[in-house]
């Protein structure tokens, strides 16, 4: 495996929520079969990242991992990009032509967007899936290959069949086991972890000098839903780490990189902390227990604002115990409002 292709997966494990270990927990038993896998979740949760994962735990880890991007293949070539074509099988075939299934002999094919392909598609794939057998564009005999098919699809493929795009028969032949991935959003703790490494791994790869992340930042980070999850994490991470300029990351620099979603908290930040000296200059000790009640009190207002006020699916959300939980709202007087 090449030092890269390692680095790659092992980005997609980055995480220490529930979530995330009971993920990391099935790639690593599915990686010691053989079986077809379906990776299902929304979009830029790390499809790819995961097949890769499964591919460099797996006994195939020394051969090839070929992605194919379903959705760009033309169907009147995807025949010949799959097994391969001879010359002068079609037009412009001018020279024979091997496949991605012969490519990824002995290795791992990755079918990404699987759920835009074809009918016609559909169908020569469920035939190679339950034969293992194909036949190259413009040559009679048949050939096999020793493939392991990876699928996935931020299309739930269910609900594509009773809409009458997929063929059922192939769901169960890609569907033999079943990873879904979580949306960052669920991931709990995790945002802060991906948020640092992100950082440094953008930083290295783009040679931009050296930043930290500002706690106001990461708490403005922890208050948005990521609609677009890891991918969208990483681009607004990049651009902020562009503008950057003394070295950290301030929910100003958020606010430039995406404003629609970080202007509030932008406001928010250059307001003066007055309540921290109202009584005079505090200790550090004091100071920092105020800042820290502060922080709870905002924090469990926005967790109980999006879990409905409904305390065990907070706690789920915030990975604590409810009767811990309970305690702290109590504490701080927050509860539904009237």
């Amino acid at each position: 495996m090449s030092p890269q292709s390692e680095s790659q997966a092992m980005s997609s494990m980055v995480g220490d929520s529930d979530a995330m270990r009971r993920l990391k927990s099935l790639i690593h038993c599915y990686a010691r079969c053989d079986a077809a896998v379906l990776i299902e979740g929304e979009t830029g949760t790390g499809k790819e990242l995961a097949a890769r994962e499964l591919h460099y735990a797996s006994p195939r880890h020394d051969k090839p991992f070929v992605p194919v991007n379903c959705g760009a293949l033309p169907d009147s070539l995807l025949e010949a990009e799959l097994f391969g074509h001879r010359r002068g099988a079609f037009t412009d075939a001018r020279s024979s032509e091997q496949g991605l299934v012969e490519y990824a002999r002995g290795g791992t094919l990755f079918l990404d967007e699987v759920d835009s392909l074809s009918a016609r598609a559909q169908t020569l794939l469920l035939r190679f899936l339950q034969s293992g057998e194909f036949r190259v564009v413009g040559e009679r005999p048949v050939r096999t290959a020793d493939v392991r098919v990876l699928a996935a699809t931020n299309c739930p493929l269910l609900q594509a069949i009773d809409q009458g795009r997929f063929r059922r028969d192939l769901y169960y032949r890609l569907s033999a086991l079943q990873l879904n991935l979580p949306p960052l959003r669920e991931r709990g703790r995790d945002l802060q972890l991906l948020a640092v490494h992100l950082l440094q791994d953008l930083g290295a790869r783009f040679g931009l000098p050296p930043c930290e992340w500002t706690t106001p930042a990461l708490m403005a980070l922890a208050r948005h839903t990521w609609p677009g999850n890891v991918r969208e994490l990483e681009n607004v991470i990049l651009r902020a780490s562009v503008r950057a300029a003394d070295g950290h990351i301030g929910v100003e620099d958020l606010a430039a990189a995406a404003g629609s979603v970080f202007a509030s908290a932008a406001l928010a930040s250059t307001a003066p902390p007055v309540d921290l000296y109202e009584d005079g200059v505090l200790s550090f000790a004091a100071a920092k227990q105020r800042a820290i009640e502060r922080f709870e009190h905002g924090y469990l207002t926005e967790l109980m604002a999006r879990s409905d006020y409904n305390v065990s699916r907070a706690a789920t959300l915030a990975e604590t115990e409810r009767r811990h939980l309970g305690k702290m709202l109590k504490r701080h007087g927050i509860g539904r409002p009237e």
